[in-house]
């Protein structure tokens, strides 16, 4: 019985201590005072995506180049043949042979790409296909072309070369990509994204050393990225470059 007794102290000492734990401690009050937060966030993310293989890519062990294209705003969803409408995989289902993996991931509904996101979609294609990490090129329109100024700005050591379309960056970060060759197409008449945006982002680039090509279409609006991408040279510039030293 007294064995019993001794339990039920113990337990009732332990309750104690663990509720004393958990009540807030008090602060000064009239003023502000200083407070730290810590908690450990599980993200849990999906999307589908669209990848393409050339046609010799099982035929050796060599590793191959990769172009990751972000789709914009009018692309998004749970629908992943709408990622086929512009750019590269709308070329390829049009017959169009690359000689580079073409990674189309699709931006989910009612949000913008999200940096982490992305990485960790990259992190999963490196990790099944032969990639070659040295040469790996990012590009976007509209609201991909945001998330490649985006993207590449968080992680300007990622990407050989990357090429935004109609998009709008920060210029007061754009000098973080001075070492990353980027060309830059833009609409004249684009009343979506005003070709200033990009134009700031050039000019911002060029002062401080950077490695960049602004081609302007003349009388063209939003959907310069029709003649970028159907643009062969576009793709010789890409895979001219790598991180290779």
């Amino acid at each position: 019985m007294k064995n019993l007794y001794l339990i039920f102290i113990l337990i009732f000492i332990l309750f104690l201590t663990f509720s004393c734990s958990q009540e807030v401690s008090k602060i000064a009050t009239g003023k502000n005072v200083p407070q730290k937060f810590h908690r450990e966030v599980k993200l849990t993310y999906n999307s589908d995506y669209l990848l393409y293989l050339p046609e010799d890519y099982y035929k050796t062990d060599n590793k191959w180049p990769l172009v990751m294209f972000l789709n914009g705003s009018g692309e998004r969803g749970a629908d992943i043949e709408a990622v086929k409408r512009n750019g590269p995989p709308m070329l390829v289902d049009a017959g169009k042979k690359f000689q580079f993996i073409l990674f189309c991931p699709q931006c989910p509904e009612r949000i913008y790409w999200e940096n982490k996101f992305l990485m960790a979609l990259l992190d999963e294609i490196e990790s099944k296909y032969n990639v070659d990490k040295n040469r790996e090129y990012l590009t976007g329109l509209s609201m991909g072309g945001n998330g490649t100024w985006s993207l590449a700005i968080e992680y300007p050591e990622k990407f050989a070369a990357i090429a935004p379309i109609s998009a709008n960056g920060e210029p007061d970060d754009a000098c973080t990509l001075k070492d990353v060759p980027v060309w830059v197409f833009h609409g004249e008449k684009d009343d979506v994204v005003p070709l200033k945006e990009d134009a700031d982002m050039v000019d911002a680039l060029k002062k401080c050393g950077g490695d960049v090509k602004f081609t302007i279409y003349q009388d063209v609006g939003h959907g310069a990225w029709v003649q970028a991408y159907n643009n062969p040279e576009l793709y010789d510039w890409m895979l001219s470059h790598s991180l290779e030293k």
